[in-house]
């Protein structure tokens, strides 16, 4: 009976060769950096979400008392992951875009005759949301009427957005275009606005939201007080982010499947 067992053994194998295929080197660097970028991603944008649907209501009905004995434990830890999830959010996201996704159009651009450097063209496309957040820093610090009433400063984030998004739309075709054909596909078109909103959270975590809670929690832990504006400014900042998330991820999404946003097919 066992004998018969074993001489049916290379037939099963066989068989799941047509069910389990191991990945490659290149696959399995394409799953670990996806994967790390998943796992950053839902941790960033869930303590985002709990931060701006949770804890902004929680904290207007807490008296200062109790945020002394419960902020500290609470946001401090969830700051953490928070601001660390963005790192690794971003870290992994250019990692992809850079190797998988820019690399292929770029090579395919210069087999045409183009003479492009990915990384250059990475850093040229990051320029973009780096120009935004250095605007959004000086009219959120500098220019406290426009944040007095976060409708008018939706109404100016959403036009230097626009401003951005076309700019990104329009750099990138302009970069990989010879001979009249464009070899700037629809992933590097989606991903390279969803990816440069993502930079300007990330700008926003490190550089405006986390310094000023940082000196706000640090004040309740008996340290110098905060300055009164530092909570609005770090207030406007995450709504900013938690609305941005949204056509963030709808740019994500739409990189491949589904409806293809920008080029069709590519």
């Amino acid at each position: 009976m066992l004998i018969d067992t074993t001489a049916h053994l290379p037939i099963g194998l066989a068989l799941l060769d047509n069910v389990f295929h191991p990945p490659t080197a290149s696959d399995f660097a394409h799953i670990l950096v996806r994967w790390l970028h998943f796992v950053g991603g839902i941790t960033w944008i869930g303590m985002l979400y709990f931060f701006n649907l949770v804890n902004v209501p929680l904290q207007k009905k807490l008296d200062p008392d109790t945020k002394k004995k419960v902020n500290p434990d609470l946001l401090l830890p969830a700051l953490w992951f928070f601001r660390w999830g963005a790192v690794l959010t971003v870290l992994a996201g250019l990692t992809y875009y850079a190797m998988f996704i820019l690399t292929p159009d770029v090579t395919n651009a210069n087999n045409a005759g183009a003479h492009l450097n990915v990384w250059l063209l990475l850093i040229e496309w990051l320029t973009y949301p780096i120009v935004l957040f250095i605007i959004e820093f000086l009219i959120i610090k500098k220019v406290p009427a426009l944040i007095k009433d976060g409708r008018v400063f939706a109404i100016v984030a959403i036009i230097l957005i626009v401003i951005v998004t076309f700019g990104i739309m329009k750099f990138f075709p302009a970069m990989m275009t010879v001979g009249g054909s464009s070899f700037a596909s629809n992933k590097t078109l989606s991903i390279g606005v969803g990816g440069a909103y993502g930079i300007l959270m990330l700008l926003n975590v490190w550089g405006i939201i986390w310094p000023a809670n940082k000196r706000i929690l640090g004040a309740l832990q008996g340290g110098p007080p905060a300055a009164p504006e530092l909570a609005r400014q770090a207030f406007i900042a995450s709504r900013t982010n938690a609305w941005l998330s949204l056509p963030m991820l709808v740019f994500m999404g739409t990189s491949s499947h589904d409806w293809l946003i920008f080029s069709g097919g590519k």
